[in-house]
């Protein structure tokens, strides 16, 4: 039996994940769906906010659909999300930005890099160690690569200009992407984030470290209509976890008014980790044409709240089957 991990979490994650439990619900009735509690909430309920039992109840499952969690404001409580990337190993995250003209897929390097993990405070500094190994580098390339064969090309963003750590990613990237006879061509990040914005339909998979991925990402939101609209993936040998890009938004959380497009999108590419390819397209089908008909949250211009929009994608899924 499949296991699935339900993870809402705080603010509008609680908001945004029953509707698009429901979705995995219509399309796995008899799969078996383990709530998890992590976050700030319960730490401000018990002082523990993900304990050693949680990741290991999260590995044993097969999926984990994950919302938002708000930052513990304490040095000694390091972020949940990090944690279950790092212990799950969980070392590609998957961000697809598609619009009317365009199909971009950002593939960004997910254990290392600033986010490793690594710092230290002393007198008068605070210090964070940037990592980018051989092995980590290797694996996310050759992620990127066998996703770039069944598509078109491959753009390589770095800072290989100014930090010895990007040109070492770059080279073992460009290295790795000649020997597979995959077309690629490299760019300075910032030159990227900004000519993406401009000329969208000229990218296809597009792989970056860690930080540069994770603030790429968000930029792009601005492509797609915002960042909730936003799915994730974050891929691993033995484990898999899907988000919406968006936080907890405190600022909006229990007015209903979230939009719960970002993580139905993250169902579907569940589903497609799963084998369910033609399942996942059906989801984004759904979603878009829910869009199409005016049936969204107030971000899109919209009246309907979280629970209706999310009914709305549920009912044309149901009208579509």
């Amino acid at each position: 039996m499949t296991k699935i991990a339900i993870v809402e979490g705080d603010g509008v994650g609680k908001e945004v994940i029953p509707p698009a439990e429901e979705v995995l619900r219509f399309f796995l009735p008899d799969a078996e769906y383990i709530p998890v509690e992590l976050g700030y909430e319960r730490w401000l309920r018990t002082g523990v906010h993900c304990t050693d039992e949680d990741i290991a109840l999260l590995k044993t499952t097969d999926a984990i659909l994950f919302g938002a969690v708000t930052t513990i404001p304490d040095p000694d409580y390091p972020s949940i999300v990090l944690r279950i990337r790092k212990e799950l190993d969980l070392y590609a995250n998957l961000r697809p930005i598609i619009g009317p003209d365009f199909d971009i897929l950002i593939v960004r390097e997910n254990t290392e890099g600033l986010y490793s993990g690594i710092e230290w405070q002393e007198r008068d500094r605070a210090c964070t160690l940037r990592v980018v190994s051989e092995r980590g580098t290797r694996r996310i390339a050759e992620m990127a690569i066998g996703l770039t064969k069944e598509r078109k090309h491959l753009t390589i963003g770095d800072k290989s200009n100014i930090m010895a750590s990007d040109a070492y990613f770059r080279g073992i990237c460009t290295s790795m992407a000649e020997e597979a006879n995959i077309p690629y061509r490299t760019m300075f990040i910032d030159a990227l984030t900004y000519d993406v914005l401009m000329h969208p339909a000229a990218y296809d998979v597009v792989l970056t470290t860690n930080i540069f991925g994770d603030i790429l990402s968000d930029a792009c939101g601005y492509l797609a209509g915002g960042l909730g609209l936003l799915p994730s993936a974050n891929i691993g040998e033995d484990h898999a976890f899907f988000e919406p890009v968006h936080g907890s938004a405190p600022d909006i959380a229990g007015q209903g008014i979230a939009n719960p497009v970002a993580a139905i999108r993250s169902t579907a590419l569940l589903l497609e980790h799963l084998g369910m390819k033609s399942e996942g397209e059906q989801v984004f089908s759904a979603v878009d044409a829910t869009i199409r008909e005016g049936m969204t949250t107030p971000d899109l211009g919209g009246a309907c709240n979280t629970a209706t929009m999310g009914q709305a994608i549920l009912d044309k899924l149901l009208t579509e089957l």
